[in-house]
């Protein structure tokens, strides 16, 4: 049978937050698997973890005074367990949890260097034509961004100075603090407070930079964008950002790319598709018609007897599929649908001649099968 968690932790039930916090930390420098080689330190361990969770909550403390055991491990529980709660699974956690204040912050055991840092990045943005996100295209861009500082040459010191070594951490940038816990010493390394883990300290800053090593410039560069790129694309080009603060490296260019409609093609996936409009005669007799592809002008045959909506395919006048490494496997195809134009006006002597194919075809309507009537619009609409 579970013990009480008050027995548990030597408190009374009148014990503050404060007081059980105190138990707590006294019972954890025994019992911890990590410091206390003992049979039953684990076990024990995982007992104080248990209660200080339950009874650390307020919520759970009350159902705990209220139901005992049941109140906090049944349903309606939030069950303290190892690990649990706001109870600590490791020794880890216990050592986050008391002593954060050492450096300011949770997790201030590892070392906050402050010295070159990486430059940022740089996001421009580029508008194509259609035909050049087609083709690809090379394109001059222009965009401000943090270079070395010419006049002291990135180094932050006033011509004719130099930076010096820091005599608190002797141009290691880090220093080494001691402090006396229930556990006994922990050595810290922390960033050192005189240079900011630099490790060298600059007594006369250059004026053009204020000390930084680098000033905002303006610059152009010619990029080189590949075919197949379509709208809202990101291309990154390393090494062409800001520069590094302290002799960080420098960050990316980053190329948002913005693609203009077309009056007459559209693209889908890696396909261009286009409309063509011929009239009755064309789509009766058949023809042969010039039309507009992205390479340029193409003859394309209208088969007779050529039904409005039909999909004819060009192979090979689509996009580039472009990879991720910036080649391209091959392209998409233009699809072309046929449209037939039925004159909504007519001359008398179109009315005549009209009237006469329709007698020569005659008026009579005429079923069509179901299923054949199916498998055509499915031909149609796959370019078959």
């Amino acid at each position: 049978m579970a013990r009480d968690y008050y027995e548990v932790l030597g408190v009374p039930r009148s014990a503050t937050k404060d007081d059980i916090k105190k138990a707590f930390r006294n019972l954890a420098r025994q019992y911890h698997p990590d410091v206390n080689k003992a049979a039953d330190a684990e076990s024990k361990f995982k007992e104080i973890n248990e209660a200080y969770g339950v009874l650390s909550d307020d919520d759970q403390r009350s159902r705990y005074d209220r139901f005992g055991h049941a109140g906090v491990n049944g349903p309606a529980g939030g069950g303290g367990g190892y690990g649990g709660g706001q109870g600590f699974g490791s020794f880890e956690d216990i050592f986050e949890e008391f002593f954060a204040g050492f450096t300011g912050q949770r997790g201030g055991n590892r070392p906050q260097r402050t010295g070159p840092q990486a430059g940022g990045n740089v996001m421009v943005e580029v508008t194509l034509d259609f035909a050049e996100a087609v083709t690809g295209a090379e394109v001059q861009v222009e965009y401000e961004r943090f270079d070395p500082c010419d006049t002291c040459n990135a180094t932050g010191a006033a011509p004719g100075t130099s930076p010096v070594t820091c005599p608190q951490c002797n141009g290691m940038g880090t220093v080494r603090q001691v402090r006396q816990t229930f556990i006994g010493s922990i050595v810290q390394e922390t960033a050192c407070p005189r240079c900011g883990g630099v490790g060298t300290l600059i007594e006369s800053r250059c004026k053009t930079c204020d000390g930084t090593g680098r000033t905002r410039k303006r610059v152009q560069k010619t990029i080189n964008i590949p075919g197949g790129v379509r709208d809202g694309l990101e291309i990154q080009y390393a090494r062409e950002g800001n520069v590094g603060e302290r002799g960080g490296a420098r960050g990316t260019l980053v190329v948002r790319l913005r693609v203009r409609p077309h009056e007459y093609f559209e693209r889908r996936d890696n396909d261009v598709h286009y409309t063509l409009v011929i009239n009755v005669a064309q789509a009766a007799l058949g023809d042969k018609i010039m039309i507009p592809t992205v390479d340029g002008e193409v003859e394309m045959i209208i088969p007779p007897g050529t039904q409005s909506g039909k999909l004819m395919r060009l192979r090979n006048k689509g996009f580039p599929r472009l990879m991720s490494n910036g080649t391209s496997n091959g392209r998409g195809d233009q699809i072309v649908t046929v449209m037939v134009d039925i004159p909504s006006k007519l001359t008398d002597e179109q009315r005549r001649l009209f009237e006469k194919l329709g007698e020569s075809l005659g008026k009579n309507p005429r079923p069509v099968a179901a299923k054949g009537f199916f498998d055509k619009m499915r031909d149609l609409f796959n370019g078959e």
